[in-house]
């Protein structure tokens, strides 16, 4: 739980190919494509996995919900934009457009139940949250990248790649989810691997194109470190406010647990593929830095959390066994 993530391995082997055999001249456009291809499977999957059950669930478990979605859509993207008016030239532009596209993003799914589960916590009410913030994400994030790059005077994305490469992939995998749902939840395992495969794809053009741009002699050492710094204070941030909400919300313990986990986590494996549609190809190496970093402070932190939380959940049952005892 306190290791490095071997998947991060993999991306950071990825930015190292990139950097030191960059895919030039017709590569460029195959990978071009390859991106587009592996991004429309990917969420055409995401679609099929989702039982419709689950979906709907989702959708109507309101009352949790509501504040892990305030959490994820309203509280990280005001950090983002307080943090990028009060020190601006604290990163460079698109490192921090990159920080608000990380701060727009839906919830991981996988890890946010994985850690709710070890706590202790409302498993069940994980799985729906991390379902509803990923549903919701994929109409929701665009628009807040929208507003967010009109506000900075960025280039604007094509609202039709996010249609065709986003959106129609995942409603088409809804659409055949009575018919191959059950297929795509037997190869879980198998499905997933692909979906790393297709986000390592992506990260690969991504980079290469940003290393052909200049990105090593753009970007020093110093500016990844304070990259982390930014990640994780807006981390601490979001942990301490979800805390402090739940109880003055009067939250159970366990629902608590849900809140903490799926408010605070953001998502890698949607991330990169929509920052591949939402950014000019040149931008998206740079812009992905954040959430590649964040992606492992938020498995080492909530790996601790977790742990601790479980040591409250075991200590609370037992104090509750020996009142019934009584």
């Amino acid at each position: 739980m306190f290791g490095v993530d071997p998947f991060l391995l993999s991306l950071i082997g990825t930015v190292l190919l990139a950097t030191f055999v960059p895919c030039h001249g017709a590569g460029v456009e195959v990978f071009h494509w390859l991106a587009i291809i592996v991004i429309g499977i990917m969420f055409f999957l995401q679609g099929a996995r989702l039982s419709r059950s689950a979906v709907v669930d989702g959708l109507t478990a309101w009352r949790l919900h509501i504040l892990i979605l305030c959490c994820t859509f309203i509280l990280f993207p005001l950090l983002g934009l307080g943090f990028h008016a009060a020190f601006p030239g604290l990163l460079q532009n698109d490192v921090w457009l990159g920080v608000l596209f990380l701060c727009c993003l839906p919830s991981t799914v996988q890890s946010s139940i994985a850690f709710t589960s070890i706590a202790g916590g409302n498993t069940s009410a994980a799985v729906c949250a991390a379902t509803a913030s990923n549903i919701f994400g994929i109409f929701i994030t665009p628009v807040l990248v929208g507003l967010i790059l009109a506000r900075h005077g960025a280039q604007d994305s094509n609202g039709l790649d996010i249609v065709f490469q986003l959106l129609l992939p995942f409603i088409a995998g809804q659409l055949l989810q009575p018919w191959i749902g059950n297929w795509a939840r037997r190869h879980k395992k198998l499905l997933s691997l692909t979906d790393r495969s297709s986000i390592l794809v992506v990260v690969y053009a991504a980079f290469s194109d940003a290393v052909m741009q200049g990105l090593w002699h753009k970007l020093p050492l110093s500016e990844l470190g304070m990259i982390a710094v930014v990640d994780f204070i807006l981390l601490a941030i979001v942990l301490i406010v979800t805390a402090l909400t739940c109880r003055l919300a009067g939250l159970p313990f366990r629902d608590e647990v849900a809140v903490i986990f799926c408010g605070s986590k953001k998502t890698l494996a949607s991330g990169v593929p929509m920052a591949n549609v939402l950014f000019p190809a040149a931008s998206v190496g740079i812009i992905v830095l954040p959430l590649m970093i964040f992606h492992q402070i938020q498995l080492f932190i909530c790996a601790i959390l977790a742990r601790r939380f479980a040591e409250v959940t075991k200590r609370r049952a037992a104090a509750g066994a020996a009142l019934s005892e009584e």
